[in-house]
């Protein structure tokens, strides 16, 4: 009788687990930049100024993406972007925005920017 308990009690574990993992994640919302995938979290002597940044980070993302970059524990942070298309990306690339979307593994689908006031 222990046995079976144990092993209903696993089962309904694995089963919470699986279904947790199928419900697609909740929005959540990231502070950094959009900058590109060749450049991550500086833009070396090409960057420096928000314009500067901006300007790298467009002609740099035709080469290999965009990528958002925050911070955790004071180290950047670097998630690939699901929707390369979406145009906020182009327009805010190299600014400090707040960023909304969806986290799976390493990449983000975004669904919103704000610049940051």
């Amino acid at each position: 009788m222990k046995m079976t308990v144990k092993v209903l009690v696993a089962a309904v574990a694995v089963a919470s687990l699986m279904t947790g993992r199928l419900v697609s994640a909740a929005p959540e919302t990231w502070r950094g930049k959009v900058s590109d995938a060749m450049c991550g979290a500086s833009h070396g002597a090409q960057g420096g100024t928000m314009e500067k940044d901006h300007d790298c980070a467009v002609k740099c993302a035709k080469k290999g993406g965009y990528v958002f970059v925050t911070m955790k524990d004071k180290k950047p942070v670097i998630f690939k972007i699901a929707n390369q298309d979406l145009a906020d990306i182009t327009t805010h690339a190299g600014h400090e925005i707040d960023l909304t979307g969806e986290l799976k593994g390493d990449t983000i689908t975004v669904s919103k920017i704000a610049m940051v006031k």
